[in-house]
């Protein structure tokens, strides 16, 4: 309802000495109260609704029986737990992918995939830029956050670069899996296979559509073909931003802090995932005893790229000991870098919070590395993410406790690799119960737009306190 407000003074109808006059009359101007701008496509829920419809549409489509071998209708649960988990680019399938969905099924699932991959603002801001040239300011400081540009200005020429690069890095990996996939497939197969796997790989994915075979267990003395995998998934699971940077200023000093941070902290995650499965699993008979040892080195590399990330293996998980798994469980919690294809809490948060850990124990006040400080609200940030997810998956844990009869720590292993969107598995996936798959799918759901909603959200919130009370210390430890 709109409101009025009256002109005082002579305009009101005063003469200079303060009499009324009698010529003119009060005048009434109506004030229309001031609009609130609709928050319902705003971001960061705009990632929301942007998953939220592919996976409704991926769904729809699997459902059909026009996309599986058989013909059939598929059940709802499985066709809505395969969308999900290829939107979310997680991996973890109740139906075997490479026997049970057709041609057609399956470009639907890789088309789930990269779009998923890409990230639904990444993909929505291409198309805005080549089809209307025009970008809201509301979205542009959002995928500022989410691609790491500097300003709203450099988003449009990132965005471009990012896609630009992400396919000629796809092209060319295509072109060398299919190299190697001739001697085995035919023409039109190993292309498909080649091009499938690329794209599962580069947005670390872990779906595959190779038949009689346990992930890459086949390729696994095949050089070219893990090594490829493996690149295309570093390549993806380190950041747009990060990727763009090393191929603009290519030394290490000349990286913008976050890169640092991200570069530094994945290659620690790796050596030390590389030295935990080489050292647990060196003597087990199931997975790495019988290679010879630089076999077994590059077996322990391969899972630590990728167990962490993307949900690609040479070995069965079902088969690792319980350690190693238990490991593992913690660096597909981390994840990947932010804004990248990978999920978890992001090795850009824990970088953080190990900065002010550290600079906490040394008794310093501000939280400082390669010359600079990190401002106290982004640690209170990295906090809320890290809390959350801790929240996230003991809830999810206790869920499928509730519901399933496997072990437990089978249980948690499931849980971090649906909220990591990872897709390694103890072999569990397709023997969960109706309710346990609804859990599963919730999960990569909430564990692929969860961390990175969060950390927007409160960044949109954060603002100057106009007071601010008095201090009281409370005790700690």
């Amino acid at each position: 309802m709109a409101r009025s407000g009256s002109i005082s003074g002579s305009e009101q109808g005063f003469d200079p000495k303060g009499v009324m006059r009698q010529d003119l009359q009060p005048v009434h101007i109506p004030i229309e109260p001031p609009r609130r701008p609709g928050r319902r496509f705003e971001s960061p829920l705009i990632l929301m609704y942007g998953f939220g419809s592919l996976i409704a549409i991926g769904t729809i489509l699997l459902w059909l029986p026009f996309f599986n071998v058989q013909g059939e209708f598929t059940p709802f649960l499985d066709a809505l737990f395969t969308a999900t988990s290829a939107a979310t680019v997680t991996g973890l399938v109740t139906l075997d992918t490479a026997t049970y969905w057709n041609f057609s099924g399956q470009l639907i699932i890789a088309s789930l995939i990269q779009i998923g991959g890409l990230g639904f603002m990444s993909t929505a801001t291409f198309l805005l830029i080549i089809f209307t040239q025009r970008i809201s300011l509301t979205n542009q400081l959002f995928m500022g956050d989410f691609l790491g540009a500097r300003n709203a200005s450099g988003i449009a020429r990132l965005t471009i670069q990012v896609v630009a690069l992400t396919l000629i890095i796809q092209v060319l990996a295509f072109g060398i899996i299919f190299w190697r996939f001739i001697p085995i497939y035919d023409l039109q197969e190993g292309a498909w296979q080649a091009a499938f796997l690329t794209i599962s790989a580069f947005n670390n994915a872990g779906f595959n559509i190779i038949s009689n075979s346990s992930s890459l267990a086949i390729f696994r003395d095949e050089m070219w073909v893990i090594g490829t995998v493996t690149v295309l998934i570093i390549f993806g699971s380190i950041g747009y931003s990060v990727l763009v940077e090393s191929f603009r200023r290519r030394r290490f000093g000349r990286f913008s802090l976050d890169s640092k941070l991200v570069i530094l902290t994945t290659m620690i995650l790796w050596v030390v995932g590389t030295t935990v499965m080489f050292v647990s699993e060196f003597n087990n008979e199931a997975t790495l005893k019988g290679s010879p040892v630089g076999s077994q080195i590059i077996d322990s590399f391969v899972q630590s790229v990728s167990g962490r990330t993307a949900g690609f293996s040479t070995i069965d998980f079902g088969e690792t000991q319980q350690h190693t798994n238990f490991f593992f469980t913690g660096l597909m919690f981390i994840g990947g870098a932010s804004g990248s294809t990978a999920g978890g809490i992001k090795v850009n948060t824990v970088a953080v919070i190990l900065i002010a850990v550290m600079a906490t124990i040394r008794g310093r006040n501000q939280p400082e590395v390669f010359g600079r400080e990190i401002p106290f609200g982004q640690i209170q940030r990295a906090l809320a993410v890290l809390s959350l997810a801790v929240v996230a998956v003991f809830v999810v844990a206790f869920l499928l406790a509730i519901t399933e009869r496997f072990p437990y720590e089978d249980l948690i292993f499931e849980t971090v690799s649906a909220f990591g969107t990872v897709g390694l598995s103890t072999g569990i996936t397709s023997e969960l119960t109706s309710w346990g798959r609804s859990i599963i799918i919730a999960t990569m759901f909430v564990g692929r737009i969860g961390p990175l909603t969060i950390a927007l959200a409160l960044g949109q919130r954060q603002q100057r306190a106009v007071y601010r009370y008095s201090q009281e210390r409370v005790r700690i430890g």
